[in-house]
């Protein structure tokens, strides 16, 4: 038996940041990780494909670069092996990081897994903690439709050297765009087959429909409202992806298919035998305010509790479980699409619904002397608002660097601020992209 004052089950971000803050404050850490270090947000998500979105959007631009009096005599070639090369590096790298500042833990590789005691076993050596977190993250999921097997997942993607000529997009949620909007501009036939009406369920309707529109543009089909039933392959070695739609059954054919329908939950072995419940739907059941499970003093946080499934609040509960004063009622979320979308707070239909006399307020990008000169003049700030004193609810953007925009929106929405704070009192830099928020809340 082997004793710490700590346990981590997770090299992600909800895992290796605590484990390094608790161990550099002096206390004695075990982290567990079964396979990278970084978890699937470092390895096989967010910074991977944020690289790829890097490469998508500088072919884009040098596409445009004419426009910008640049002239390009040889034309545009786009290589995505040498992208996947460029990815991997920085991948490498960052992981390298990681490792690094988990020096002064105990680094344990392999499979955790829970005993009846509460204690944690790995490769047959058991630890205990008075403190345990659980961070294990999620996989990708799967339709239970004949075919699946045929499908590429997005961890197999990011494994390819090169791309498909065309490939069928089963989902339009926030990952199926991404892969879309990347293997777009390098010049892939996409279809996107999403069962909802439209694409991004959870985000603002009218910030969906434009981003879909913008897509479009780009060469992207997208087919909604559509339930996929199976996946054959052809003769030719081609993918069938069979829907029944509005119209009734049809068929999409491409090269490749990449099922994108969200993610499960990963969660240790032995969760059962150690009185550790879970959801219906799989994920660890949590106190929401402290992450605590039903066996006390084990925690689970980030993906395998369901709560909110981004690395930057598995990061934020982490943090909370160990007593900072993180307000975790505002978390901002972010489509690295070409443009981007991003939101925090209510939609309007939410404060409808929650009996808030709400209204929302709107500025286009094209009113924007910054984005016109960067040549990004498409989508626009959306702010939901109450209508007696004015507070900022909820904020919708889709356009240049919504991502980067969403945060001083988000803020104002966790500190109750009002338009006039925005517009009125704060001062915004001239020319920048965030004079469109403030354009938004001068109403």
């Amino acid at each position: 038996m082997q004793k710490a004052d700590l346990i981590v089950i997770g090299a992600g971000p909800g895992g290796f940041e605590t484990a390094a803050a608790e161990a550099a404050k002096g206390r004695d850490v075990v982290i567990i990780e079964r396979d990278l270090a970084g978890g699937t947000c470092l390895n096989r998500g967010c910074i991977p494909t944020k690289c790829l979105c890097a490469s998508a959007s500088t072919i884009l631009t040098v596409k445009a670069a004419a426009e910008f009096g640049v002239n390009i005599p040889e034309g545009v070639t786009a290589d995505y092996g040498k992208a996947a090369e460029r990815m991997r590096g920085i991948v490498a790298g960052l992981r390298a990081d990681v490792e690094s500042s988990l020096s002064k833990c105990r680094y344990v590789h392999g499979q955790a897994a829970f005993n009846a005691a509460g204690n944690v076993v790995v490769d047959g050596e058991e630890y205990s903690a008075p403190q345990i977190l659980i961070a294990t993250g999620s996989r990708p999921a799967a339709l239970p439709i004949p075919g699946v097997e045929l499908a590429l997942t997005s961890d197999d993607f990011l494994h390819l050297d090169s791309l498909p000529a065309s490939v069928a997009v089963i989902g339009g949620g926030v990952i199926g765009l991404e892969f879309a909007s990347i293997m777009a501009a390098f010049g892939t036939e996409v279809t996107v087959i999403e069962y909802c009406k439209e694409v991004l369920p959870p985000f603002d309707a009218e910030v969906a429909k434009r981003l879909r529109s913008y897509l479009s543009r780009r060469g992207i089909k997208f087919i909604t409202g559509a339930a996929v039933t199976a996946i054959a392959a052809e003769a030719d070695g081609k993918r069938a992806v069979t829907y029944t739609g509005k119209k009734g059954e049809a068929v999409v054919v491409a090269d490749a298919v990449l099922m994108s329908v969200g993610r499960r939950a990963v969660v240790p072995d032995g969760l059962a035998e150690a009185g550790i419940e879970l959801t219906p739907r799989g994920f660890i059941a949590v106190n929401a305010t402290t992450f605590e499970t039903s066996r006390p003093g084990v925690y689970a946080v980030g993906d395998c509790n369901g709560l909110a499934m981004l690395a930057h609040a598995a990061t934020a509960q982490s943090r909370r479980v160990f007593g900072e004063d993180v307000d975790m009622s505002v978390i901002p979320a972010a489509v690295f699409t070409e443009p981007e979308a991003a939101m925090a707070g209510m939609t309007e239909q939410q404060a409808l619904d929650a009996g808030i006399d709400a209204a929302t307020s709107k500025a286009m990008f094209a009113g924007s002397g910054k984005a016109r000169a960067m040549g990004h003049p498409d989508g626009f700030v959306k702010v939901v608002y109450s209508k007696g004193d004015r507070r900022i609810l909820g904020a919708h953007i889709v356009g240049p660097h919504a991502a980067d925009l969403i945060t001083e929106l988000a803020l104002a929405i966790q500190r109750a601020l009002t338009l006039d704070d925005i517009a009125v009192r704060l001062i915004h830099t001239h020319p920048t992209l965030a004079e469109v928020v403030s354009a938004a809340c001068s109403r």
